[in-house]
């Protein structure tokens, strides 16, 4: 992927480079260890989210995007019909904070400036860095649940705390339309493959209840076992074979600066009218 975009911005002409700057508006959802198995995400569960985002289109079919993007990702065992995860229990909430570099490939090319091409779809893939904060709910108070070890995390003989602080790989795809010269408007859904299997804070095994009650407390013990059934260390948690998603899409809208001197100043047209020469 890399190797094609930089063979792209090797042989891309200036003339005709665009610069846009956008908001997203959309949905988000999760796929992880309180999802039913083999789903593609939670269901019913799904979270507003935001991003704003810089894109520069440095060829007809390549364009550059650096993002912000904010969302929640949620889940709990009580909305399946699955008796392990019925008898488990669990449930957690998590904000994500990300920002993402992203390179995207216009399958048909895409010239908002001359609407010669005025829509496309792409497909798109990136690397970001996020953070997450995994919290459940305790007679009606959240509590952060990293801190409390609910897997016996920091304990002797037990893995180190997991890192909030993250890395993920974006992939997706979506289609643009020019509106006008000035205004894009798109629908995009992307999913981020992670390399935490702690989204959702399930990942391995339970702790002896005895142990993490001495070791963290009632209210980590209870928070690690919601079951109401006595657990121990054979007893699995959560699978730790695969690592979680999180799930992102929604509208774009995005206005281009063609005529403000960050680019330069083109001329403007429809169909076959005069406008930019294709850069193939």
């Amino acid at each position: 992927i890399f190797s094609l975009l930089f063979g792209f911005l090797a042989f891309s002409n200036p003339s005709t480079a665009q610069f846009e700057a956008g908001v997203m508006g959309g949905l988000s959802n999760y796929a992880g260890d309180i999802t039913n198995q083999n789903a593609w995400f939670a269901a019913g569960d799904y979270n507003a989210a935001l991003a704003f985002f810089g894109r520069y289109t440095v060829h007809p079919l390549v364009a550059l995007r650096l993002g912000f993007n904010y969302t929640s990702i949620s889940a709990a065992d009580n909305k399946t019909n699955d008796g392990f995860r019925l008898d488990r229990n669990l449930s957690f909430r998590s904000k994500i904070y990300e920002v993402a570099f992203i390179a995207e490939f216009n399958i048909l090319g895409y010239q908002p400036y001359n609407l010669q091409r005025p829509w496309s779809p792409y497909v798109f893939a990136g690397v970001a860095g996020y953070y997450f904060n995994p919290q459940a709910q305790l007679d009606g108070v959240y509590y952060d649940l990293q801190p409390l070890g609910t897997e016996g995390q920091g304990l002797d003989g037990y893995e180190a705390p997991y890192n909030l602080t993250q890395v993920s790989f974006p992939i997706g795809g979506g289609v643009k339309y020019a509106l006008n010269d000035q205004w894009n408007i798109g629908l995009e859904l992307g999913g981020r493959k992670t390399l935490t299997d702690y989204l959702d804070d399930v990942s391995g095994a339970y702790v002896d209840d005895a142990v993490i009650l001495e070791a963290k407390g009632a209210t980590a013990a209870a928070l690690a076992n919601r079951s109401g059934t006595p657990k121990n260390s054979s007893d699995n948690r959560g699978n730790p074979d695969g690592k979680d998603w999180y799930l992102i899409g929604g509208i774009t809208i995005s206005y281009n600066f063609t005529d403000n001197g960050l680019v330069g100043s083109r001329g403007r047209s429809r169909g076959g009218k005069k406008g930019c020469p294709t850069n193939f």
